[in-house]
């Protein structure tokens, strides 16, 4: 007998289910469905401190769900409290019967009964999380450099500025990077916070995907001995016919808090001896780096996309976190279908930030909380939005107003998978 909505239970996960929900979610993202005791060791280790839900079916877990605590940069600077949101697989048995709606509510309300400003998270698929009322917020471009066609010297001796490149191991990079990528995501909008976890997973000091291959990594020293950038990547094995090696070096992620050592670690992966190809794996999409190439046509864009996307929570609270472009005053009108913080507001701001509150004034524009989500980082333009009908200008004008007030200097970009 088919089981009805009301017959699952959603929940938290206790300890005992883990392996179930575990195998689940392998399941749900077509991975290899076995689940060792040590994969189980390491996610409860990975998990301390998030939130876990399951769905249940007579007992069987047949949907996961997961948030944790997390910080978002808004523009200007300042760390704004966020719901992240990862691990959402639905068993393919138990699609279409409202059980990631389920999830998502009761994940959200709990969201906003802390606090947190916004909920984030990477959307596999673009058409589920709309309804939720997420919206991009951040876009990513990954290049491929084909490094014969650079223009770059192939006998490059390293930084000519009193830098230096230097190779290091997963220990040291447990040491510096934290405190380097912190310097990142200060500057950055759209950057997210990086936990302990996250830099024991990625130098495999904690093995949560069960087997891990080390990569090679790589820093970026300035004359003074600081360091201003960390790259990871890894490198496969190909040869031409005629014993010609054509390796491609592939970017897991690059940081860098300056020019100079973004500049100098991409020379570093195109002077590698037998790379003739480097992807560079997700950047901004206005990143710097075709542009230090001699020729940068030599570096094509394999991938363009939306990455981060943005749930708002509070209007109030997001709208004054950040600074913007110049001075002046609107009234939004934001709907949210999920009653967490639909209405209508009058934002007045200016370079040293803003003020938002509730307003009986004649809406300028009405919006929905995902479109609002896709301008708050400056990664999307009102005037965008209202051709493609997601933003109604109520008053002619406000929506080049409302653009001269969120635009950006830079795109945001968020570093991060999730």
């Amino acid at each position: 007998m088919t089981t009805t909505p009301a017959d699952i239970d959603v929940r938290p996960i206790t300890d005992a289910e883990l392996p179930a929900w575990m195998r689940t979610a392998k399941t749900g993202f077509l991975r290899t469905p076995t689940v060792t005791e040590a994969d189980v060791t390491a996610r409860r280790t990975a998990h301390a401190g998030s939130r876990t839900y399951g769905a249940f079916d007579a007992g069987t877990c047949v949907a996961t769900f997961r948030s944790f605590p997390q910080e978002l940069t808004a523009v200007g600077g300042t760390a704004v409290p966020a719901d992240a949101i990862s691990n959402v697989a639905v068993l393919p048995t138990h699609r279409r019967r409202g059980i990631l709606t389920r999830l998502m509510a009761e994940d959200l309300t709990a969201a906003k009964d802390r606090g947190d400003v916004v909920a984030t998270l990477i959307a596999a698929e673009y058409r589920i999380y709309g309804r939720y009322g997420f919206g991009p917020a951040t876009s990513a471009a990954e290049w491929t450099i084909d490094v014969p066609r650079t223009g770059l010297d192939p006998h490059w001796p390293g930084p000519g500025d009193g830098g230096r490149v230097d190779l290091v191991g997963p220990e040291e990079v447990r040491k510096i990077g934290p405190e380097l990528h912190e310097r990142l995501r200060r500057g950055r909008p759209g950057a997210v916070s990086r936990t302990d976890v996250w830099w024991d997973s990625d130098t495999g000091a904690l093995r949560v995907f069960g087997e891990w291959s080390e990569p090679f990594y790589a820093a970026y020293r300035s004359a003074d001995g600081e360091v201003q950038g960390l790259v990871s990547y890894k490198a496969d094995d190909h040869w031409g016919d005629t014993k010609q090696p054509l390796n491609t070096a592939t970017v897991d992620w690059l940081i860098a808090t300056t020019a100079a050592a973004e500049r100098a670690l991409w020379r570093y992966l195109c002077s590698i001896d037998w790379v003739t190809r480097v992807k560079s794996g997700p950047r901004a999409p206005d990143d710097l780096l075709p542009h230090l190439l001699p020729d940068p046509r030599a570096a094509g864009i394999t991938t363009q996309t939306d990455w981060l996307w943005v749930r708002i929570l509070d209007v109030v609270r997001a709208l004054e976190a950040r600074t913007y472009g110049g001075s002046g005053s609107l009234v939004l009108e934001v709907t949210d279908r999920s009653g967490f913080t639909g209405g209508r507001f009058l934002l007045e701001a200016g370079p040293d930030g803003a003020s938002c509150a509730p307003t009986g004034r004649g809406a300028d524009l009405t919006l929905d909380v995902a479109a609002l989500a896709s301008l708050w980082l400056g990664d999307e333009t009102a005037p965008r939005l209202a051709a493609l009908g997601r933003l109604g200008e109520e008053r002619a004008g406000a929506a080049l107003e409302a653009d001269a007030l969120l635009r950006t200097p830079g795109r945001p970009w968020c570093p991060d998978m999730f």
